[in-house]
């Protein structure tokens, strides 16, 4: 039963259909309300007695344990007597509350308040009038323990930050009208916080009323010297000033930094300057997670860079042009192959060109660069330098540098199926990273690795929390490819977990925002081969219309979509011609479906090649690495493959 928890008012919980769940008397509340409070950490038994009673009674730990049973029959009612709890969790010395971020309304206000700090102003209004929305009254209104006052105290604090955002929204929005009344109110309850007042003298400026800003301001300062003693602030001074002069308060929004910088840049640094090419790696890098136009413009861009710097003949230059691109990449397939190609190429040059002597961190990312580019391929070279730039990036202890290189290492971890487990420590080691590094478009780039990688393993649990931790990343930062992921991740968990027709339905709702977006890999064919390998598990027919695009994908797809027309022969000649897979992401889905094609046509030595390449994966889900889609488990086809090979002559 999914459960959701509230401390922004009186304590409470609710089951799945909104409906209060009976948490019985105030001790039992104050248990789970003091786990919330840990937000998932362990409370040790010691410090919950404490934190319950001024004068613990002799038999205060006894009690606890009797308030955390109950709680958790009332929690998860049809847990088996046995089954160990979900929710309410036994670890080491005490108690920890493991729900999800999104299950407790105070979790998911400070991510939400915390999200929108650098989301447009449309969103972050949206955003935090549904997030202050969630509030009931003062947070644990039930509590007065000590505990309970801080933790309150925190949560008012980022109510008030919120209530502020969101008037900044509508000031950008030129709502600054409806901003007035929220602002009056905040103000005249918290007359300390000087951004409340400025909110609200601007807000009033815009809306028409000078003489109305310049009396707040004026309160303002009364009531600051009156009751604390202070003097205002610059920011409230300064604005006194310009509302003084009859001036609009100076815009100091990204579009005028964006503005005067550019200016100054264009002012100071001269024409073909080098500095002027390291530069623009650093924009293209910015830009290729912007969204579709940008990531296609990053791509155009970069290969100029590189032939430009290369014009220099300064290897090391080019070297960090080439290798300052380091942006990180999902998708093992290449979007453009060609280009891609053409990259390493010039990284290779590059090397070449410094020689031995060369920097041991601009080598890494040369070498990291050719790991990455030449994802899919079979050959060992760039695995091989995926591993020297690993171990470079260790011996100098250079985080960016040691993402980048484990980026390649992902990259060349497709050397045969059933590796799932192995990217899933990458993964791992890339959230750690860039977690205590602040290196978030890479912290982005772990928690996807993570949910291909769990996918595969049909741990969906831990890759729902991956996917969600990815999209809370993706909405501070303003990385919205990430969506593409993980709404595909969300489909074809679907797939994995649900009903057919709602599978099929996901995965069209899913490829409705692909166009466009500015990764051809994914954009051309992936919907009709995820429709595929579902009708593929649940063994219906391959019946799709002939002017089908699948893209890179045909070679795989056709000698079933032919056989569903019954044309044996030409499924037959097509099977032949099929090609092993790429390796990638994708091999153990195409290698089921080219084993499916085999057993149906009779074709030994298809289906032994099929066989001998699944069977390292037998303990996956079929293409569910991807993230993307499934054909169900590789255990279920290669039994169908064994029977039919003991069943067939030779």
């Amino acid at each position: 039963m999914p459960v959701g928890f509230g401390v922004l008012g009186p304590v409470t919980a609710w089951d799945d259909a909104g409906e209060p769940v009976d948490l019985k008397g105030p001790r039992h509340r104050a248990v789970l309300a003091r786990l919330v409070a840990a937000r998932g950490r362990v409370v040790p038994v010691g410090q919950i007695v404490d934190d319950l009673w001024d004068d613990p009674p002799a038999g205060a730990v006894g009690a606890v344990r009797t308030f955390v049973a109950a709680l958790r029959r009332r929690l998860e009612p049809r847990r088996p007597p046995r089954e160990p709890a979900r929710l309410l969790v036994t670890e080491g010395p005490g108690y920890a509350l493991r729900a999800d971020p999104g299950a407790v309304d105070a979790w998911r206000f400070e991510d939400t308040v915390s999200a929108v700090a650098d989301a447009l102003p449309r969103a972050a209004l949206d955003r935090l009038d549904a997030a202050l929305g969630w509030w009931r009254g003062p947070a644990y209104a039930d509590f007065d323990q000590p505990w309970a006052h801080a933790e309150r105290s925190r949560l008012d604090q980022i109510r008030l930050t919120a209530v502020e955002r969101r008037a900044e929204a509508l000031l950008a929005l030129d709502r600054a009208a409806d901003a007035v009344p929220d602002l009056d109110a905040h103000v005249a309850a918290y007359p300390w916080r000087e951004d409340g007042w400025a909110l609200l003298a601007s807000a009033l400026y815009r809306a028409g009323r000078q003489a109305d800003a310049l009396a707040v301001l004026r309160r303002a300062r009364e009531l600051l010297r009156d009751q604390l003693g202070l003097d205002p602030g610059p920011r409230l001074r300064r604005l006194e000033t310009d509302l003084l002069r009859q001036t609009e308060p100076e815009p100091t929004g990204a579009a005028r930094v964006w503005a005067e910088t550019a200016a100054a840049y264009e002012r100071s640094v001269v024409p073909g300057a080098r500095a002027r090419l390291e530069s623009t790696v650093g924009l293209l890098r910015s830009l290729a997670v912007t969204g579709p136009g940008g990531l296609e413009a990053a791509r155009d861009h970069r290969e100029a860079a590189i032939s430009a710097a290369e014009q220099l003949g300064d290897p090391e230059f080019t070297a960090r042009v080439i290798g300052g691109y380091d942006v990180p990449a999902i998708w093992t397939r290449s979007d453009d192959p060609a280009q891609a190609a053409r990259v390493v190429a010039a990284a290779q040059r590059a090397l070449a060109g410094l020689g031995l002597d060369a920097p041991e961190a601009t080598r890494a990312r040369l070498l990291a660069t050719v790991a990455i580019e030449s994802r899919g391929t079979a050959s060992p070279g760039p695995a091989q330098s995926a591993r020297e730039a690993e171990a470079i990036a260790r011996r100098v202890a250079d985080p960016a540098l040691l993402a980048q290189a484990l980026n390649g290492v992902y990259m060349q971890t497709f050397h045969r199926a059933g590796l799932a487990a192995e990217r899933d420590g990458i993964g791992a080691e890339l959230v750690a990273l860039a977690a205590r590094h602040g290196l978030a478009t890479v912290e982005i780039l772990g928690h996807l690795i993570r949910v291909q990688a769990r996918s595969a393993l049909a741990d969906f649990t831990a890759a729902d929390a991956h996917a969600d931790a990815a999209d809370r990343l993706a909405a501070r930062h303003e990385s919205p490819l990430v969506g593409v992921f993980t709404g595909g991740y969300r489909a074809m968990r679907t797939a994995a977990t649900g009903a057919y027709p709602d599978a099929e339905a996901a995965y069209r709702s899913w490829a409705t925002g692909l166009a466009g977006c500015g990764m051809p890999g994914v954009e051309r064919g992936l919907l009709p081969l995820a429709l595929l390998c579902l009708r593929v598990w649940h063994d219906r027919p391959a019946d799709f219309p002939a002017d089908t695009d699948w893209g890179p994908y045909a070679p795989w797809a056709r000698p079933l979509v032919l056989l569903a027309a019954d044309r044996r022969d030409e499924a037959a000649r097509a099977l032949r011609r099929t090609p092993a897979p790429p390796r990638d992401l994708l091999q153990e889905a195409l290698w089921c479906l080219t084993g499916r094609a085999a057993v149906a046509l009779g074709d030994r030595d298809a289906t032994l090649r099929a066989r001998d390449a699944l069977a390292p994966a037998a303990g996956e889900l079929a293409g569910a690495g991807s993230g993307l889609l499934t054909v169900g488990p590789v255990a279920a086809h290669l039994d169908r493959i064994t029977a039919a090979l003991l069943g067939s002559p030779g």
